[in-house]
């Protein structure tokens, strides 16, 4: 037997929807950051395997490794933070 039906009311608060539209316009940001870095390591790489120069082709595989992490982390942070609103919804 429920004794309460609590859910969770965003628009209670005022500002939550300039909170909303601030977190997609960093979201994008990030992601379009990762994008350009992913963009540009993986030319760096290609071109310093090609030269020859090993360490730059190893500062080439980081920043690809790095700029697709942080796009990950990016998605999986939104993901498990609307995975959380919809726990707390159904307690």
């Amino acid at each position: 037997m429920r004794l309460t039906d609590v859910t969770p009311d965003f628009d209670a608060i005022d500002g939550t929807t300039g909170l909303r539209e601030a977190i997609g316009a960093l979201m994008t940001f990030v992601l379009i950051a990762a994008v350009c870095m992913l963009v540009y390591s993986a030319v760096a790489w290609a071109l310093s395997e090609s030269h020859g120069n090993y360490q730059g082709a190893q500062r080439g595989k980081v920043g690809v490794l790095v700029s697709v992490l942080t796009a990950a982390v990016a998605g999986a942070g939104l993901a498990w933070l609307n995975f959380l609103i919809g726990v707390g919804g159904s307690l």
